[in-house]
């Protein structure tokens, strides 16, 4: 597949990557001399300097041949002409473009995005997931990670095991039998940095990290298996009132249940907008490093705090001085991967990186096959993929116990007709089933064959 990647950042950069290292046709284009020097130097890519939008570029990056464009660059204008020109000019049949304004993605302008004005096939809002991704975690206080898979029938969950885990150095394939009702499978261990697949036999440790898929109805009782019996957090506070802070707090105040929510901004034309926008929260003007401002947020009684402003020292600093004032739990965003793995040392709870968030968007679009949903997990070493099973899929008709599924892969769910049910040996597979696989990063190129659409499908 040839892809012209529109953008060097972050996320350019880990999306060329990724493609590259699949043996894909990939060539980066970005008007810094910095970043296209580094991308040519570090990947297999075609790196052109110039901007996005230009038609001359575009054709010297062979947009003419190209399957896809993706536009990341940091100018919403930039990435909307770029796309624009690959469809007029050039016909390039899929284009995929980051829109941070959310004026461009107001309802009253829904008709913007379409092949008679913009034709943009896939508009990714980074604020918008990373916000909704936000809100998913303070549902389960503990977990790392919250993803929903098969219309959020499914959870992909992360967490930690602590010494409290009651099922320590217990065998997996004993789960079943400890807790037969409960619709939960462990896809993957990280053990002192390692990311494995386990086998039956294999158990869980303290100090590891576990990603398992389960039935959303069961999140809080699989949360309990591993330790985590908190409910869910209805006292947050949130540092940043940035179009992250504002989207989570919407989320959070417009639900059945909905949550007490505090905002610390420290401009104040800004807060007194978030105070109009968000009329069920109370937003306090001042600094998020001020015990003082974080004391008459309330957090030494509220069971988060949400910090997200757009740097991240503040972010980290905000959720220590936090947690030293009482919070029971805190979260950070953090833009710069370095300071990852820092993070539970340090005491911040999670972390929440909006790169993988919108790198795992964009790949969903990208990989081939009846793929329906995608999460990238540390940095693409494995992804979470949705896959739909169709008459020609190689899956179905077969069961667990009689395939060979290749190494480093792991069913985590299937959903037929909206039910969810956990694989067994004997799980048998179905045209129309949606299927949750976990697949280490070698072996996903053999997941996408296992749900290509053969020709004889149409």
């Amino acid at each position: 597949m040839k892809v012209i990647v529109c953008g060097a950042g972050r996320v350019g950069f880990n999306i060329a990557k990724r493609l590259a290292h699949q043996h894909n046709d990939v060539t980066v284009i970005d008007q810094s001399p910095e970043l296209i020097r580094k991308i040519g130097e570090s990947l297999d890519v075609q790196a052109l300097e110039g901007f996005a939008s230009d038609p001359d570029l575009l054709e010297r990056a062979g947009a003419a041949e190209a399957d896809m464009i993706i536009a990341v660059t940091w100018s919403d204008e930039v990435n909307m002409i770029a796309c624009q020109v690959a469809h007029s000019l050039f016909e390039v049949p899929t284009k995929i473009a980051r829109v941070r304004n959310q004026s461009y993605l107001r309802p009253t302008w829904q008709n913007l995005f379409g092949r008679d004005n913009l034709p943009i096939d896939v508009v990714i809002s980074p604020e918008v997931e990373v916000a909704r991704s936000l809100a998913r975690r303070l549902e389960a206080p503990g977990a790392f990670e919250m993803e929903p898979f098969a219309d959020d029938k499914v959870r992909l969950v992360g967490i930690r095991i602590g010494e409290n885990c009651p099922v320590v150095d217990t065998p997996l394939r004993q789960l079943t039998e400890l807790f037969p009702d409960l619709s939960i499978t462990v896809l993957a261990v990280v053990r002192d940095r390692k990311l494995f697949v386990p086998a039956p036999e294999d158990h869980v440790a303290v100090g590891d990290s576990i990603y398992f898929a389960v039935d959303k109805t069961h999140v809080m009782r699989s949360m309990a298996v591993f330790g985590y019996e908190e409910k869910e957090a209805r006292r947050v506070v949130i540092v940043g009132g940035g179009s992250v802070g504002m989207f989570l707090a919407g989320e959070l105040t417009k639900g059945d249940h909905p949550v007490s929510i505090k905002i610390i901004e420290t401009d104040h034309d800004r807060a007194e907008f978030i105070g109009d926008k968000i009329p069920k929260s109370v937003v306090i003007q001042g600094d998020g490093l001020d015990s003082e401002i974080l004391r008459e947020a309330g957090v030494d009684t509220a069971e988060t705090l949400v910090a997200v402003t757009d740097d991240d020292e503040v972010n980290i600093l905000s959720s220590l001085l936090a947690k030293r004032l009482g919070v029971l739990r805190t979260i950070a965003l953090i833009n710069n991967p370095v300071y990852g793995p820092l993070m539970s040392s340090l005491g911040v709870d999670v972390y929440v990186d909006p790169r993988e968030t919108t790198v795992s968007t964009i790949l969903q679009h990208i990989r081939r096959g009846r793929i329906r949903g995608l999460f990238s997990i540390r940095g693409g070493e494995a992804e979470v993929i949705e896959a739909e099973a169709l008459e020609t899929t190689p899956l179905v008709g077969k069961n667990i116990h009689d395939m060979e599924l290749p190494k480093g892969v792991m069913i985590g769910a299937v959903v037929r007709d909206g039910k969810v049910i956990m694989p067994r040996g004997g799980t048998t597979f179905e045209i129309g089933d949606r299927i949750i696989i976990f697949a280490m990063a070698d072996a996903i190129k053999k997941v996408e064959e296992l749900f290509a659409v053969r020709l004889e499908f149409f």
